[in-house]
């Protein structure tokens, strides 16, 4: 959630591997008849969590995440915590050396951040499908207080649609995604047919938060690493993928990102923390 996401969003301006250990000496040189997309082009999944943009048309949907594909016209909110989109190219983004790889664009303002983590995949068995491993791309937070691993928040659908989202974490922890008065739809998706559902990723502290007013809320950028972060465009390293324990992972090439909400906080009178994405652009595609 972006207090001037109302606002005209002025848009800004990725060979698939067989095998993980293979080296960009066997990386087949792509067909020069072949023209690749520099965006994503496929959507393969799209599961926000509960949110006041969630069920909009315009930001919540199934269609406003396919809006963001290609150049991309759209924006989609990934809604709280854990929300999450996972996208493909129409080829494999090779990994170049001392060079960032990727850039996602988001609706950040220079005071106003909603950073969300990014993960990356190879198709390591080369199906064309996102199920092999996901690696987390390390950003300037790792590691510090208020970062956690594995961290799990499970949403339950209330009974009404004017009432908030209740959610508990995996730390003993509890909380509500609140209504407010712009935003009055229902939060929780409506097409997840279940009582409750679960989501997990990596935490981001949120020590970039400032409510110290109920008038006036500060979301400060961090450093490095992460969507929706900076202003317009956020250039990421394929470098800096890190496997479950922490530790680099060289990839050569990946083919599917996975995007998710990083923090869980309560702006007050804005609403819940939300990452919004525009579009993904592969920075080495001419």
């Amino acid at each position: 959630m972006k207090p001037l996401i109302k606002g005209k969003i002025q848009l800004l301006l990725s060979c698939t591997l067989a095998i993980a250990g293979c080296s960009k000496d066997n990386i087949d040189s792509p067909d020069e008849d072949i023209t690749h997309s520099k965006y994503v082009t496929k959507l393969f999944e799209y599961v926000p969590a509960p949110g006041q943009f969630i069920n909009d048309a315009s930001f919540g949907t199934e269609e406003a995440a396919k809006s963001i594909l290609g150049k991309g016209d759209g924006i989609v909110s990934l809604g709280a915590f854990g929300g999450y989109i996972v996208l493909g190219f129409d080829h494999a983004v090779i990994n170049q050396k001392d060079m960032n790889d990727i850039a996602v664009y988001g609706n950040a303002q220079a005071s106003f951040a909603e950073p969300g983590i990014v993960w990356v995949m190879q198709d390591e068995n080369n199906n064309g499908l996102p199920d092999d491993t996901w690696y987390e791309l390390k950003g300037s937070e790792y590691g510090k207080v208020g970062y956690i691993k594995n961290y799990e928040v499970t949403y339950f659908k209330p009974k009404q649609t004017d009432e908030g989202v209740r959610w508990e974490d995996n730390k003993d922890n509890t909380g509500l995604i609140r209504l407010n008065a712009d935003h009055r739809q229902a939060y929780f998706p409506e097409w997840i047919d279940k009582d409750a559902y679960m989501l997990s990723g990596s935490l981001l502290p949120n020590t970039n938060v400032s409510t110290s007013t109920s008038a006036f809320v500060t979301s400060s950028p961090f450093a490095w690493g992460y969507a929706d972060n900076l202003e317009g465009r956020n250039d990421l390293d394929i470098n800096n993928a890190i496997d479950s324990d922490g530790e680099k992972v060289d990839l050569q090439a990946i083919d599917f990102i996975k995007i998710q909400t990083g923090i869980l906080a309560d702006l007050g009178q804005l609403g819940e923390f939300s990452t919004e994405i525009v579009s993904v652009e592969d920075l080495s595609t001419p």
